[in-house]
């Protein structure tokens, strides 16, 4: 490991285990009763038990506020205003705040403590936000490390936009003593009302990833929570320049599917790159090509960047970044329409992809991404 990185990652590791010894002391030596959350200027009033973090204290409430790591600090999703003074921000919530956030005191609600009455301002749409009681219809392996999971909803119906997650609540297992939440994105379809599917690509140690992976069964009763997110296809006749790989699969399955059952946004070209390692990394290849033979405005490029002599691989080759740029150069039409990028990966991949497409003329704000650590 480089020696630039050992300072900050050390001291990350040391503010995450002192921040879990003070939750754990403040639990056990202080009783805050009751106390009263008022949300935007009071439109709503929750009397509620002090002494939890305000992401928690409001998901008891059935308010949902985003959050991809399920409470541990590390994405920065769960944002809210508060007004109230609870004191300075944390050192685990400032890489994620900009100045302005700063001095308008949005804070991580994972991170602030309801101690006393509060006063927070939340957006609207967070009181629709439901959690629906699953059972798991079918569970497949589409690669090595991914399963895709289908789950039918026991009652009700789910609206949500092609592009949104879901926060899977995993429950205690093993050595695992407390639930969590983990966000995925849907690969299944808006029309299908009583189902949502994921794809779940296998962590090494990650708490949701391997719940899936090594207990998880068909039948099995499990809650989501959602929809969330902001990732959409965007009304504009601009083409759609789509960059996923592994997992970040799963939105762009519900888009591609979505518009060609709808034929929304007829005048969007669609170029999708999904890039793998080796061919066992590769899968929905039959299932896409098939869509590109009878939808004309759908262009695949699966690339792989691995490829052995004997896998016979006749597709692009290199790193999705690459082939990207070499098809923005050459192959993709440049027209009056413009372009716009559509990002979903690993952090590190949509950062190369921003590159690669700033390189190329798309301007960082028309390239648009989830981006889950």
């Amino acid at each position: 490991m480089s020696p630039i990185l050992v300072g900050p990652l050390t001291v990350a590791g040391i503010s995450a285990v002192l921040a879990l010894i003070i939750a754990v002391l403040d639990k056990a030596l202080n009783n805050y009763g009751d106390v009263e959350i008022s949300i935007n200027g009071g439109e709503r009033k929750l009397e509620v038990k002090g002494g939890s973090p305000l992401l928690s204290t409001l998901a008891a409430e059935n308010i949902f506020v985003p959050s991809a790591c399920g409470g541990r600090g590390t994405c920065g999703a769960c944002k809210c205003k508060v007004i109230s003074d609870v004191g300075p921000h944390l050192p685990t919530e400032l890489p994620f705040m900009s100045p302005d956030e700063i001095a308008h005191n949005v804070r991580l609600s994972c991170q602030v403590k309801v101690r006393k009455n509060i006063e927070i301002e939340l957006p609207r749409e967070l009181f629709s936000i439901k959690k629906y009681k699953t059972h798991v219809e079918k569970i497949r392996d589409v690669t090595h490390d991914i399963k895709e999971v289908l789950f039918a909803l026991d009652s009700g119906e789910i609206d949500f936009v092609s592009g949104q997650y879901v926060q899977l609540v995993v429950p205690p297992y093993g050595d695992i003593k407390e639930s969590t939440q983990r966000a995925y994105s849907m690969s299944s379809k808006p029309s299908d009302k009583k189902h949502v599917e994921l794809l779940i690509r296998l962590v090494p140690g990650g708490i949701a990833t391997t719940w899936v992976h090594k207990f998880l069964k068909e039948g099995d009763a499990v809650e989501l929570v959602g929809p969330f997110g902001e990732f959409r296809v965007h009304d504009t006749p601009a083409a759609m320049i789509c960059v996923a790989g592994g997992s970040g699969m799963a939105p762009f399955k519900s888009i591609f599917y979505n518009l060609y059952e709808t034929s929304a946004f007829p005048e969007k070209d669609i170029w999708y790159f999904f890039g793998a390692r080796t061919s066992k990394d590769m899968f929905y290849l039959e299932e896409l090509r098939e869509l590109q033979a009878k939808w004309p405005r759908f262009h695949l490029v699966a690339a792989l960047s691995e490829p052995s002599p004997e896998e016979n691989w006749a597709g692009d080759t290199g790193l999705i970044t690459d082939v990207l740029d070499r098809y923005l150069q050459t192959v993709i039409p440049k027209n009056d329409k413009g372009w716009e990028g559509y990002l979903c990966g690993s952090p590190g991949m949509i950062n190369a992809c921003i590159n690669v497409m700033k390189k190329n003329g798309i301007t960082e704000d028309k390239i648009y991404y989830d981006k889950f650590a």
